[in-house]
């Protein structure tokens, strides 16, 4: 039996183990501020492990200093990153895997069979707020290491481990560790991908539409002019954009483009009383990029789009412009070659243990590959077992097969890549 196999074997042999690692780090509650938990676990874990630990609390401060920060409504004190690095023998190329351990709130109680901080295992699927997206990555990546240690399998190149905080909301914990000088030959980010090889994802851009209306009694509601009734015609236009940008946009990596690009009204707010005038009207929405889109262009097109819009079903509006703003969460698209190496060689340990090929394809969501591709010199491919369909969904799951599998995948591609030392 040859080292690839031994790790298999011992994979196959040692579920509950693994499963249960999964189960302990769903049942700690990590919503987006309160990572120190998880963190502190994490850390732990990883140094016993043999790791050399870097645990650190990104500082708003030099982050504002960097283009790609996005600004946080929340202080960052006791909500550190933690780095683990496993140095190799020498000799072979670094790899680092990155994962962020904050999940979104966990929402109306009645919405879980399971609890949401339960980590139930049943009929091959484990449940829990983070199951997929992306506690399941978090704890394969990790998991991968651990196989190699107990298979006593040594590589000459490094393994980071780079578990991040405020992923749901700026994307900040991983451009801090960039800014930290973190950097690998390759990167792997354990996002939710349904098991498919993804070298490449959409860029994300939230907006405000503000809206003003003319003020007037209820009684003479006749003399003012509802801006309810604008909001609606400033929803159309967002929907008539979509449409425009649905039979333009093209990209291999999402065939289905329709599904790939929302631009939506999420939230339309007006009036401020059941008797009164409704005189102004706030819509917020977001709109999705691919790879290869300069975000600040689409930002242009979709104001003077919204604006000329509105100006031919309205002369209030044509006179009353809306005042366009992008703010609160932005991801710029990213995406690298699917040749380069990392990606042919994670294609083909998937080919090994799945015995087929993956399907490649773009993520249809932000990720924090766009830091690490264009700010930290790390070329990095997306893989991990959490279904896509399941990030942020009620009752949370994800298979316990495929993070399995995805175990596997990522040990033999840390052999491969960093290279077994003798």
């Amino acid at each position: 039996m040859n080292q690839y196999e031994q790790v298999e074997h011992w994979i196959e042999e040692n579920q509950d183990l693994l499963i249960a690692f999964l189960q302990k780090i769903l049942r700690i509650p990590s919503v987006t501020g309160n990572e120190s938990p998880m963190q502190e676990f994490l850390s732990q874990y990883t140094e016993e492990l043999g790791a050399r630990v870097d645990r650190f609390v990104p500082s708003l401060e030099e982050l504002k200093t960097h283009p790609a920060f996005v600004e946080s409504k929340m202080p960052y004190e006791n909500r550190p990153n933690v780095v683990a690095t496993f140095p190799g023998a020498g000799g072979g190329k670094s790899l680092l895997f990155n994962g962020h351990v904050d999940v979104i709130p966990e929402g109306d109680a009645r919405n879980w069979e399971h609890g949401c901080w339960s980590g139930d295992l049943e009929e091959g699927k484990i449940y829990g707020r983070g199951a997929s997206d992306m506690k399941s990555g978090v704890a394969a990546m990790t998991m991968a290491v651990k196989v190699l240690k107990e298979c006593h399998v040594n590589v000459k190149g490094d393994v980071i481990l780079e578990y991040v905080m405020d992923e749901e909301l700026t994307g900040n914990g991983t451009l801090a560790c960039v800014m930290k000088g973190y950097q690998a030959d390759a990167g792997i980010c354990c996002e939710t991908s349904s098991m498919c090889v993804q070298p490449g994802s959409i860029g994300r851009i939230w907006f405000e539409i503000h809206i003003q209306g003319k003020a007037a009694g209820i009684q003479k509601r006749y003399e003012g002019v509802n801006a309810i009734d604008l909001g609606y015609i400033a929803t159309k236009a967002v929907s008539e954009f979509e449409a425009e940008r649905i039979k333009k946009i093209r990209h291999p990596l999402y065939p289905d483009i329709l599904s790939s690009i929302p631009c939506m009204v999420g939230q339309f707010e007006s009036g401020s009383y059941a008797s009164a005038f409704p005189d102004s009207c706030l819509l917020k929405g977001s709109m999705a990029t691919v790879p290869g889109e300069n975000s600040d262009q689409v930002k242009a097109e979709f104001a003077a789009f919204l604006r000329e819009r509105c100006a031919r079903e309205s002369d209030w509006l044509a006179k009353n412009p809306p005042k366009i703003l992008f703010t609160g969460y932005f991801a710029e698209p990213s995406s690298i070659p699917e040749d380069t190496p990392i990606v042919t060689v994670l294609k083909e340990e998937f080919t090994q243990v799945m015995n087929r090929a993956p399907v490649v394809s773009g993520r249809q969501g932000a990720a924090d590959i766009r830091h690490l591709n264009r700010y930290g010199n790390t070329p990095t491919v997306i893989f991990g077992p959490g279904l896509t369909e399941q990030m942020h969904a009620n009752n949370e799951w994800v298979y316990a097969r495929d993070y399995l599998d995805s175990i596997k995948i990522l040990a033999r591609t840390i052999m491969t890549w960093c290279r077994i030392s003798d």
